[in-house]
């Protein structure tokens, strides 16, 4: 799974009240063999005030999955030609971050998964167009960057 494999430090998307934010990261242990985890961990950079790194009470992780075991594209049907129950291959990415919901209770994991479920034959039939989605949706999320987190801060959107 190289191709899933980060690069430390990992540059932020822009957020409010942050500036050019960095995240160090190390290797860490993922909860299943067909995963990735990395951990924030050591010095943060940029200016992101009351931002923690990973701690076991505390975890900042993100994690890369590809599905268990490949599923193939079945057989149309002889006499239709259709192929029915098309099969999708998950993959996953899920970013932990511990948070404190109020004054003295300790941290609680929130997570954020993007899964990415991809018919079974379109990663070689259609390879430019499931490459142009994740493209699109990567780009959206980092122009979205600021504006999600204002609006999970704020509930407005």
């Amino acid at each position: 799974m190289a191709g899933l494999d980060l690069t430390s430090p990992v540059t932020g998307g822009a957020q409010t009240g942050f500036t050019s934010p960095t995240y160090p990261l190390v290797t860490d242990t993922a909860p299943s063999n067909n995963g990735k985890q990395s951990a924030v961990s050591g010095t943060l950079g940029g200016t992101q005030v009351g931002v923690t790194t990973h701690s076991a009470s505390s975890p900042f992780t993100i994690t890369r999955f590809r599905p268990q075991q490949l599923k193939t594209l079945p057989a149309a049907n002889p006499v239709t030609g259709v192929i029915k129950n098309i099969p999708n291959n998950v993959y996953k990415v899920i970013t932990r971050k511990g948070v404190i919901p109020a004054s003295g209770i300790p941290a609680i994991p929130m997570a954020i998964t993007t899964s990415i479920p991809v018919p079974a034959g379109a990663d070689t039939f259609d390879a430019a167009n499931v490459r142009a989605a994740i493209s699109a949706h990567v780009g959206a999320l980092n122009q979205l960057s600021a504006a999600l987190g204002d609006a999970c801060v704020s509930g407005i959107i």
